[in-house]
């Protein structure tokens, strides 16, 4: 049995391509290069062959003479390797002037259509792997959600916080209103959840005195699937000691800046047919008064039913008063803001892990950013009195028997570990994936997913 064909110590295309570029028309380096990628493309003028060879970082011409490397049997999609030099042709193309050719791999099965790529939205998903081959826009989708991932580490690690791991697999779940996915463990004979959120367990670490910790994951909602929502999705959370939701704020904005800078070379993104700029400072509104000027405000629940409906809002599945102005702000608020914008101050009722604001006991110190009518991130002050979050869970466990299916169960552990003592802390969470929609401008979130959760084919 032989072994397989390797190439190593190979340059990347791009990398080539420049050296290649620097020559004068019909020139040539004098040092060798050796690149491997994929040949999409092939044209015989005679003595001559004309391949494109791609690899992530780009495409290059190769000029073959079969004379000089012997006879070529290739067909397209299959994987080589050459060495030889970088040129340019008389007509200004940079290329490599090749050498030596080597076959790498043997493609098996046809490729779609060179041109066109994967016509079928459907296709593109299942077959992600095709996609990134035919389509460089793909390819360049996931690059710069990479670029992005690692600035958003970088920027954190800069700033001094730790990152660590927290379970997956929780005997209880929390940290946001959503129904989980449920499995079984044999060996310990109970019901575990994967975690719909980070929260509880980085705020344990907070008491534990870690202080400014985050943590980038995998987190699970057993929800619809729509253009911003997948059940399997990624975000990250940090949580600052001693700080506050102002403060959170500022680094909310310096942490997309820093992204955006990383990803697209330029904070000025398209997203959804608007013209976005996340540069800081962002706009600032409150929940309250976002509401007042559309009047859609009101504490008590059947006043506030009767405007949502006398506006002809559907309020039928609404069963408690949270539940209305839930309602009223993604119908009436939301969908109208298009520069990133940050939505402060919320109900009580909405927040079970929020900081009362010092003004008004019925809000809490809670913001969410949004930028064209998608929310993309949420943070707190940080409740820390342990007392007070058990009240919480109690009022939460109410909204649920109202019949919000969503409200927070309680986690009496939890509040133990708060009982030790938690300092003022800042807290939020950045979705990872709705962050790469707005620098991509895609417009769906399975573009920004390699392999999105779908139907099983029929």
């Amino acid at each position: 049995m032989s072994l397989p064909k390797r190439f190593p110590g190979r340059e990347e295309v791009a990398a080539v391509r420049a050296d290649a570029d620097a020559l004068d028309a019909g020139a040539e380096g004098a040092d060798e290069r050796r690149v491997a990628g994929r040949v999409l493309a092939r044209r015989d003028l005679g003595k001559l062959m004309f391949l494109d060879l791609v690899d992530r970082s780009g495409r290059i011409q190769l000029l073959v003479r079969p004379d000089d490397v012997g006879e070529v049997h290739l067909d397209l999609g299959d994987i080589v390797g050459v060495s030889g030099v970088a040129t340019k042709t008389r007509r200004g193309e940079p290329s490599i002037a090749v050498r030596k050719l080597e076959l790498l791999a043997k493609i098996r099965a046809p490729l779609p259509d060179t041109f066109h790529g994967i016509t079928d939205v459907e296709q593109r998903y299942r077959r992600r792997y095709l996609d990134l081959l035919m389509n460089e826009d793909a390819r360049g989708v996931a690059l710069m959600r990479a670029r992005m991932v690692t600035a958003v580490r970088a920027y954190l690690d800069g700033e001094g916080f730790v990152e660590v791991e927290t379970p997956i697999l929780q005997p209880r779940y929390g940290g946001g209103f959503a129904e989980p996915f449920v499995t079984h463990s044999d060996h310990l004979d109970q019901d575990l959840y994967l975690r719909i959120a980070d929260e509880l367990y980085l705020k344990r670490l907070i008491v534990g005195g870690l202080e400014k910790v985050y943590e980038l994951s995998k987190d699970f909602r057993n929800e619809n699937v729509s253009y911003k929502h997948s059940p399997e999705f990624t975000q990250v959370e940090w949580y600052e000691a001693y700080a506050d939701y102002r403060d959170t704020m500022a680094r909310t904005e310096q942490l997309v800046e820093r992204a955006a800078q990383a990803a697209v070379g330029t904070t000025n993104v398209t997203f959804r047919g608007h013209d976005v700029d996340l540069a800081a400072p962002w706009a600032r509104v409150s929940f309250v008064g976002a509401l007042e000027e559309k009047g859609a405000w009101s504490r008590d629940e059947a006043e506030l039913r009767a405007k949502l409906e006398a506006v002809r809002v559907d309020t039928s599945q609404d069963r408690t008063w949270a539940q209305l102005v839930d309602h009223a702000y993604s119908h009436f608020v939301e969908p109208e803001l298009v520069q990133p914008t940050f939505v402060y101050d919320w109900p009580i009722e909405l927040s079970p892990f929020a900081r009362t604001t010092d003004d008004d006991d019925t809000l809490v110190e809670r913001f969410e950013a949004v930028v064209c009518g998608m929310e993309f991130a949420n943070a707190f002050s940080e409740l820390n009195d342990s007392e007070e979050q058990a009240q919480r869970f109690a009022m939460q466990a109410a909204e649920r028997a109202a019949g919000a299916a969503e409200a927070e169960e309680g986690d009496p552990d939890f509040v133990e570990a708060m009982s030790y003592g938690m300092p003022p802390t800042g807290g939020c969470g950045v979705g990872i994936d709705r962050l790469a929609m707005v620098l991509t401008g895609s417009d769906a979130i399975r573009d920004v997913i390699l392999f999105p959760a779908l139907r099983r084919r029929p």
